[in-house]
């Protein structure tokens, strides 16, 4: 009898941004109106990108956003292509980029230009054909344009039984949006999980995504993770120390990625985060949004 067949690995697909990163790591102190040595890294970047390239580490990825017509845009979605990920791409205007400057801690300060990333618009919703999750960025919500077609993508998904999620992204994005406004879309899109930093969860607090129906998910640094389900207690998970943080960008993506593999794979949502905390950790260790190889010990 031959053996019964291997289901197919869930596909995550993402909507947002993938813009160049430029990873600025000052050598020393930041001397204001003169040269600061330091050492640049460009990388593929943009938070929906990131997961989508995470995720496909795991298993099988889309991504869809909007370049510009220019040759970093091809590039970026080479990039995409090489890491694993199906890039959907809309081309027009030109690619966006981020300067990000890490401090002596790890921590990072960014100066976007989103460009053509701000401009997705008329998606197609057949690209979340096939989605076992749909995870939106929530830089993905800031135009009306944007919006309407996050939506009809997230109806899309949510009809073919995938889960939707969202990621609050930036606290400065959410100033921008609104408090209220923002929790209007959330309303709208009606995700199954909503993450958050303890920075963005202070302004859209979990028990207000739990109100929504969604489970919150906060993440704190080398604090425990919280877990906020409608109607259960909070679920505190830990966090294991990282020897070596050289950058942080592209940390809470990886928690993304791994938690979303998780839960499509079958774990509760206290081991999804724990998985997500494990490829997170791998991040943390490299410069930019790239994952450490893992270190098979023999013994």
């Amino acid at each position: 009898m031959s053996p019964p067949p291997v289901p197919p690995s869930p596909l995550v697909v993402t909507v947002g941004d993938v813009v160049e990163d430029v990873v600025v790591h000052p050598a020393g102190p930041t001397r204001v109106g003169t040269d600061n040595p330091s050492t640049i890294v460009r990388s593929r970047g943009g938070s929906a990108a990131n997961v989508a390239a995470f995720a496909a580490a795991l298993g099988p990825a889309r991504f869809i956003g909007r370049v510009g017509e220019d040759a970093l845009g091809e590039a970026l979605a080479a990039d995409l292509r090489a890491s694993g990920v199906e890039p959907r791409v809309q081309r027009a205007g030109r690619t966006g980029s981020i300067v990000i400057r890490i401090e002596p801690d790890g921590e990072r300060t960014m100066f976007p230009d989103r460009a053509a990333a701000a401009e997705l618009a008329d998606v197609p919703p057949a690209w979340v054909d096939g989605a076992a999750a749909l995870h939106v960025s929530a830089y993905a919500l800031g135009t009306p344009a944007s919006v309407a077609s996050v939506a009809a993508l997230a109806d899309r998904a949510r009809a073919q039984g995938a889960l939707v999620s969202v990621d609050a992204s930036s606290v400065a994005l959410l100033d921008d949006l609104g408090v209220e406004h923002y929790l209007g879309l959330l309303a709208r899109l009606a995700p199954d999980l909503h993450f958050a930093n303890a920075q963005e969860a202070a302004l859209v607090s979990a028990a207000r995504i739990t109100a929504l129906g969604a489970v919150a998910v906060v993440k704190n640094g080398p604090r425990p993770v919280t877990v906020h389900r409608p109607g259960l207690p909070v679920a505190p998970v830990p966090v294991p120390p990282v020897e070596r943080v050289s950058d942080t960008t592209g940390a809470g993506d990886a928690f993304a990625a791994g938690y979303l593999h998780a839960v499509l794979t079958g774990a509760d949502h206290e081991r999804a985060a724990a998985a997500g905390t494990a490829l997170a950790a791998r991040v943390l260790a490299e410069p930019g949004a790239m994952l450490a190889p893992v270190v098979e010990v023999t013994v």
